[in-house]
């Protein structure tokens, strides 16, 4: 399953070729942006947000290896895919060295590249979310221990007064620290709180 929000960099100096790949690959409904360079492609890359790299490892410009290394010393996170010719076998090594998440070797049948498309996709979700859990985390490491309590009483679906008497608080106090909870924790309502806390496996004591 294509992700919407992903768009797929082409790179290849051969138009014919980029063409080709950007048709298949608009056919099979992912959003393509095409670069006849790699230069061309290093000029927009630090804006590019949720995408993957699908590059060509021999061009006239910068070969494939050395687009990687560029983007490594610009700090610009993009997964690659490198298309090497027969025989480029050990230059796509040095690619995934370099950085590249997969190599295909030409020719290629069309659903080889949207697999391996596919994968990266799938990998950026799984680091996403953990990347997400973990932002989670620090927010609750913020909170204090009474905090972690309501919160836990939250997560429980329980209401303020159950968790102030629980806590041997008022209802007052309860709604003061569940402000203070939703604060620290960037959480726009109580379902989001909820999925939030579930997120970074913190479950009611």
């Amino acid at each position: 399953m294509q992700s919407d929000s992903l768009v797929i960099h082409l790179v290849d100096d051969e138009e014919p070729v980029r063409k080709s790949l950007a048709f298949m690959l608009t056919m099979a409904g992912f959003t393509v942006r095409q670069h006849q360079s790699a230069t061309d492609f290093l000029a927009v890359a630090p804006l590019i947000q949720q995408a993957c790299l699908v590059t060509d490892l021999r061009m006239p410009d910068l070969d494939g290896v050395e687009l990687l290394r560029r983007l490594e010393g610009l700090q610009v996170r993009i997964p690659a895919i490198v298309v090497t010719g027969h025989g480029d076998v050990p230059l796509a090594v040095e690619a995934m060295r370099a950085g590249a998440r997969d190599f295909i070797e030409k020719p290629f049948e069309e659903e080889v590249l949207i697999e391996a498309i596919n994968r990266v996709a799938a990998e950026m979700k799984v680091e996403a979310d953990t990347h997400q859990a973990e932002a989670i985390r620090a927010r609750l490491d913020r909170l204090s221990a009474r905090e972690k309590e309501v919160l836990s009483g939250v997560v429980a679906g329980l209401p303020n007064k159950t968790i102030a008497y629980d806590l041997n608080i008022s209802p007052r106090t309860v709604e003061v620290h569940r402000a203070a909870v939703m604060s620290k924790m960037a959480a726009g309502n109580l379902p989001e709180l909820v999925r939030m806390a579930m997120a970074a496996g913190f479950l009611a004591q």
